[in-house]
C-alpha cells in the first residue's frame, strides 16, 4: 500500500536532513509539476529539474536541515509549513520558509504549488513595507 500524503512529507524531510537526493527523488513522480505562485517564472516539470535544483541546494547549503511545523492532508492535497536553514559555502547564514501544497497520489508527490521566501535578515518594518508597495503610509488613530 502507498504511503499517504503526510507519510510522504515525513519522508521528504527526512530525506532531506540526510542529504539523500536520489531518495529525495523518489518520492517525486516522474513528470513533477512545480508551480511557484509568487513567482511564476520558477515554474518547471520533471524529476530530472527537481534533482538538479536540490542538488545545487546542497552544495550551496552543506549543512542544510528541513523542518515541517505543520501538516494538514484534504484528500490528495497536503499543506505544509516548512522552514530550511544552514550555512552557505560563503558563510553566510541561509533561512527558506515556506508554505506549500503538495498533490499525492500512490505515494508519489505529482505537482508542488510553493510559496517560499527567503527569511530577510534586517528589512523594512511593516510600515515601511505598506509605504512601499502602496505608496501611503499606515496611519494610526488616536
Amino acid at each position: 500500500m502507498a504511503a499517504n500524503g503526510i507519510e510522504v512529507i515525513r519522508q521528504m524531510v527526512e530525506r532531506t536532513n540526510a542529504h539523500d537526493l536520489e531518495g529525495m527523488a523518489a518520492l517525486m513522480h516522474h513528470d513533477y509539476q512545480s508551480e511557484q505562485p509568487f513567482h511564476p517564472a520558477r515554474g518547471f516539470g520533471g524529476r530530472a529539474q527537481m534533482k538538479a535544483n536540490w542538488g545545487a541546494i546542497f552544495t550551496g547549503v552543506p549543512d542544510l536541515r528541513a523542518e515541517v511545523l505543520a501538516s494538514v492532508q484534504d484528500g490528495d492535497v497536503v499543506w505544509s509549513e516548512w522552514h530550511w536553514w544552514g550555512t552557505t559555502e560563503q558563510g553566510e547564514p541561509f533561512e527558506l520558509r515556506a508554505i506549500t501544497q503538495f498533490t499525492v497520489r500512490d505515494g508519489l508527490v505529482v505537482s508542488g504549488r510553493l510559496f517560499a521566501e527567503l527569511v530577510e535578515q534586517g528589512g523594512a518594518d511593516i510600515n515601511d513595507a505598506v509605504e512601499s508597495s502602496t505608496g501611503h503610509r499606515p496611519q494610526l488613530e488616536g
